[in-house]
């Protein structure tokens, strides 16, 4: 009977573990604001990603109201070449990371909060305002005109009914915390009830590591299904191939970290039953 409490509870505490460590990565890594910037950030250097979004930005520029009509033909060239050398500023990076900051407290905060052009909108949207007011600001610096940028400059970057699954994510994902506390409790009942204690560190190593070569699979499935469906938007797809690569480098360290743990916990049961074993015949 014992036995098979063992077994049980080591089942059922994979079985929290398989939800519950996808759950917290994403928890922590794209719902949490310093997750997600510390995992996007590198996206701002991605070369083709740089130059739509350089040029989005520079194109939401107005001139009308502050450059006279006889100057407009001097600036539009000034426009085109701040878009070029945008991403070279020193600034850039503090934008750029701005702007990830503004963007997910846009897609993440509560939708009743949010501005009626962003609350309209069903899509993920990134707010450049940052990267505008650094391109207005290099534009002045060369045509002798102050511009204004505006507080706000959104960008839609997904398809439509993306905004429901970020709810989603964002309601849900906490849950992985009491999961693997879940899980935790259940692994201890296993050990605490176990007649032959090697044989539950074993199996749990070996659970482990069946896991993370089945969180493995699932990423690379999810990335391959998510990279396929194009949006019909070419910075919106290249900022999706991005943050996909990026999310699929990130987990790949999780599930990394999981089979070395699993390989760890069942090289600790084989240990245990070889010092246990001779130690039980006497």
């Amino acid at each position: 009977m014992r036995s098979f409490l063992a077994a049980l509870a080591v089942i059922l505490g994979l079985l929290l573990s398989a939800v519950a460590v996808p759950a917290i990565w994403v928890d922590r890594n794209i719902v949490q604001e310093d997750g997600f910037v510390a995992l996007t950030a590198p996206l701002g250097k991605a070369p083709d990603f740089q130059k739509r979004l350089a040029t989005a930005a520079v194109n939401t520029i107005d001139t009308g109201g502050t450059v006279p009509a006889q100057a407009a033909e001097l600036v539009r060239p000034v426009l085109e070449s701040a878009a070029t050398s945008l991403t070279g500023l020193p600034e850039y990076p503090a934008a750029w990371e701005e702007t990830l900051r503004k963007s997910h407290r846009l897609n993440f905060r509560d939708p009743g909060s949010l501005p009626p052009e962003a609350d309209a909108s069903t899509s993920l949207t990134l707010d450049v305002a940052p990267l505008v007011a650094l391109a207005a600001k290099q534009i002045s610096r060369q045509v002798g005109v102050p511009l204004e940028a505006p507080g706000q400059t959104l960008v839609n970057i997904g398809q439509t009914n993306q905004r429901q699954l970020v709810e989603r994510i964002t309601a849900y994902s906490p849950l992985g915390y009491s999961l693997a506390v879940g899980a935790g409790v259940a692994f201890l009942l296993a050990l605490v009830t176990a007649r032959r204690r090697w044989k539950v560190l074993a199996g749990i190593g070996v659970g482990a590591l069946v896991l993370s070569g089945l969180w493995t699979l699932a990423s690379r499935w999810a990335a391959e299904v998510v990279v396929g469906t194009a949006s019909g938007n070419e910075m919106a797809d290249l900022f999706k191939r991005e943050l996909v690569a990026a999310s699929a480098a990130g987990f790949a360290s999780w599930t990394l970290a999981a089979a070395i743990i699993g390989a760890a916990l069942v090289a600790a049961g084989v240990l245990l039953r070889l010092v246990g074993g001779p130690a039980r015949r006497r």
